[in-house]
């Protein structure tokens, strides 16, 4: 029997860790000269006090939703998946090559093969460290790393070369109006009423929303999700209950993959309408955080990329109106990770001896 509920753990550790992470950073902000009060609001009003800003921190999510469920796929199965970046800019491969060079008539077929086409790159860069585990025992946390710097490296060669536009830009050409994606502001606006005016969120984020009702599905109600978690749980039970760890490690990193190049649809074909360098904008990382703060649960992953979107947005209004500079956000997202990971049993333990002591009571 578990010690403590299930709803404690899903969701009183993750809120007890952002309080603390919270308190540190209105520390930091304390002492070089802030008023951490005024802050926060500053953060709530440019992130949610406005379609604008809904509309950028969706975007943030959106691309934080893709990176997280790859890496919670991933995780089910005992792997630690941190290529998410290389595989999102191998996905952004694939979506410039579908949509520049295949004649699309209109963009819900244009998003429907950018999709494919970034699941299948995203999916494919994946593969090779999967195998190098499955085949050669090589840790997976290792050559995925390796793999970031290689994508990095081979899409910085491509688009000074075989991709790169007229101009001294390194990007590719801006891909043909039919694949554009309809933004918040062009789905939601009527008539004299503008709203989402210039954010770049866009229909991928329904799309992101799909991922994870998919990946619920597939972890908690198929076949091979049982397999994925089993193997997770124990690969010596699984292997004697007829489960391949060939088969396992591989799928479960070829769906990861998949997930992280899939946010290319969002930042390369609904955002930028082109590829540019450095097109994960770090998002790949920021999805480990996501899956571990959200218990790499679909609906878990959804609050925490919301959360992280909330951080990103409202992080660039406080460097904007406030002499507090932008990385002090990512020492807020380093808290975060360190409360909800590297410190978990130490929200943890205090409350399993609390619930113990209310049971025995």
């Amino acid at each position: 029997m578990d010690v403590m509920p299930k709803w404690a753990d899903v969701v009183l550790i993750p809120l007890i860790s952002i309080l603390l992470a919270a308190i540190l950073s209105a520390l930091v902000i304390v002492a070089i000269g802030e008023n951490p009060w005024a802050a926060l609001k500053l953060m709530v009003e440019g992130a949610l006090g406005s379609t604008y800003g809904w509309g950028y921190t969706l975007y943030y999510a959106t691309n934080f939703i893709f990176t997280g469920l790859a890496v919670s796929v991933a995780f089910h199965a005992r792997m630690f998946n941190i290529g998410g970046e290389g595989q999102a800019l191998l996905g952004g491969l694939g979506v410039a090559i579908v949509c520049l060079y295949i004649p699309w008539p209109h963009w819900s077929l244009a998003l429907l093969g950018a999709a494919v086409g970034a699941a299948i790159f995203g999916a494919a860069w994946a593969a090779i460290p999967a195998f190098l585990q499955a085949k050669r025992g090589s840790h997976i946390v290792i050559t995925t790393i390796m793999f970031n710097f290689i994508a990095s490296a081979l899409l910085n060669y491509l688009l000074i070369g075989a991709l790169k536009a007229p101009g001294m830009e390194p990007a590719t050409s801006k891909f043909p109006e039919p694949t554009h994606l309809p933004s918040f502001q062009d789905m939601f606006s009527f008539g004299e009423s503008t709203v989402f005016r210039g954010a770049p969120a866009n229909i991928s984020f329904f799309v992101a929303l799909a991922a994870c009702l998919a990946v619920w599905a597939l972890i908690w109600r198929t076949r091979l999700g049982y397999e994925i978690r089993s193997f997770g749980q124990s690969e010596s039970a699984a292997k004697y209950a007829g489960i391949s760890p060939t088969k396992i490690i591989m799928v479960s990193m070829l769906i990861s993959g998949a997930l992280a190049g899939m946010m290319a649809i969002n930042n390369v074909q609904g955002e930028a309408e082109r590829l540019v360098l450095n097109a994960a904008e770090g998002a790949g990382f920021i999805g480990i955080a996501v899956a571990l703060m959200g218990r790499n649960h679909p609906f878990g992953v959804l609050l925490a990329a919301l959360l992280f979107g909330f951080l990103y947005q409202g992080g660039a209004e406080l460097a904007l109106w406030t002499s507090i500079p932008r990385e002090l956000i990512i020492v807020i997202q380093a808290l975060v990770i360190l409360f909800t990971g590297a410190l978990d049993n130490m929200v943890r333990m205090p409350l399993e001896r609390l619930f113990l002591a209310m049971r025995r009571a």
